[in-house]
């Protein structure tokens, strides 16, 4: 067996963490592969050291003198060298980044460099082979992802190699340069480590164990989801579950390998198996509630709609040709609603209404803005009557107006539409009716 472990900003973000962590791998042979991140907050005052090494870097980019911030992330670094008793140094390192933010090798260089020493560090304290993710993660001229050629490589490079250490977050273009994947991107390199060195499993330690059903930011102590699917889990992330980054299924999805979602703080919680299919039933009726504020309704009525074919294509063209993302896009005989972004939206929105008007010529146009999107997620409610009349009562009973409701053909989620200051009451309402009250 092999597995392939992750560790989050906040699992080593101190010599503490990094003894938490060495225990946990050195208690499992099967767990050769590690992919860490750049040192996390210690407390809740604390600076990531990505957050410290983006701003270090635009002082380096006006020209201006960076030293003092950047001797400040070298000592984040030796307080947890000193801490493990290691020998390491990181001298020659911060040389080179001091010389490469002199010559501005990029935001992307800069914000790499807090994986790439962690590694250092995590390999030497493991005593297991450290591989700079820029030889073997690659990406293509545009900046797209290079698949291929990374599972190829970096299979290749594995196959040779007992154990071993790969930074999360970055690789490298055609050029060499340095290029790094959106935040949160270690989650992706594990996912990529997984796939390359055909692991059994694909481990993700973070600071919670597992995935929550809803967010315990808004309700207090949500029951955790012990098996959720791979495409259950897409849509909460889409929809703002923050465990895991929603690019970070795909390499892993299509080599079946599942992931494994655990909590570096209690490591015997069993957490969160994420997985392609299953016939274990969920424990409630939904798999979880997600959501996001800050969206814009467009309302497009026209009489006969449904009758002249292409409609609905003209009026999409409205938002294609100023550069709109659409969200979701419910519609009925003579009426469709289209949900857009309000940030995205708001400097085009005359613009928009322009082109609806020239392209579709709709008898009216209304704007509904400061609403807020809820995904309740589950395969359970496939075989479970009445889901959206329970989510109806739940909604009335708070006294919650329901702005739009949407269900994908695939029964696997119902996209709920409400004002942003009913968002918070409508997720714990929904909670209650489905977990709470168990209906």
């Amino acid at each position: 067996m092999v597995k392939v472990v992750k560790f989050g900003g906040s699992s080593l973000a101190s010599a503490e963490q990094f003894m938490k962590v060495g225990d946990i791998i050195r208690a499992d042979k099967a767990r050769r592969y590690v992919v860490p991140s750049a040192p996390g907050k210690r407390n809740s005052k604390d600076t990531k050291v990505t957050d410290m090494l983006y701003a270090c870097y635009a002082l380096a980019e006006e020209g201006k003198d960076f030293r003092v911030p950047l001797m400040k992330i070298k000592d984040r670094y030796d307080s947890i060298i000193n801490g493990l008793q290691l020998k390491t140094s990181l001298d020659e390192e911060f040389k080179i980044i001091s010389e490469m933010f002199k010559k501005k090798a990029g935001s992307d260089y800069a914000a790499s460099r807090g994986e790439y020493l962690n590694g250092i560090i995590m390999a030497d304290y493991l005593g297991y082979e450290f591989i700079d993710s820029a030889t073997v993660i690659f990406f293509d001229e545009n900046g797209n992802f290079d698949a291929d050629k990374t599972d190829k490589v970096l299979s290749e490079k594995l196959a040779n190699i007992e154990n071993a250490v790969i930074p999360g977050f970055y690789g490298s273009l055609p050029d060499g340069t340095v290029h790094t994947f959106s935040r949160g991107g270690s989650d992706i390199t594990g996912s990529i480590v997984a796939k390359a060195s055909r692991a059994s499993i694909y481990e993700n330690w973070t600071d919670v164990s597992g995935c929550l059903v809803a967010d315990p930011r808004i309700v207090p102590n949500p029951e955790p989801i012990r098996v959720i699917t791979y495409r259950e889990l897409r849509e909460l992330s889409y929809m703002g579950a923050s465990v895991l980054h929603e690019d970070a299924i795909f390499p892993v999805r299509k080599a079946g390998i599942p992931i494994n979602i655990r909590n570096t703080n209690d490591p015997e919680a069993e957490g969160t198996m994420i997985v392609e299919s299953t016939c274990q039933k969920p424990d409630f009726t939904i798999t979880g509630i997600a959501g996001k504020k800050g969206f814009v309704a467009v309302n497009i009525d026209k009489d006969m709609m449904n009758a002249e074919v292409g409609f609905c294509r003209k009026a999409l063209e409205a938002f294609e040709e100023n550069g709109i993302s659409i969200e979701h896009m419910p519609s009925g005989i003579d009426t469709m609603t289209v949900f857009v972004h309000q940030a995205e939206f708001e400097g085009k929105e005359q613009q928009v209404v322009s082109s609806l008007r020239r392209l579709a010529a709709p008898d009216v146009i209304d704007l509904e803005a400061d609403l807020a999107l809820i995904a309740v997620v589950g395969r359970g409610m496939k075989s479970a009557r009445g889901t959206a009349g329970r989510i109806f009562s739940a909604l009335a009973h708070a006294n919650i107006n329901v702005r739009m409701i949407d269900q994908g053909s695939s029964e696997l989620n119902i996209i709920i539409g409400v004002s942003n200051d009913d968002f918070e009451r409508a997720i714990t309402a929904i909670y209650d009716i489905f977990v709470e009250t168990r209906l």
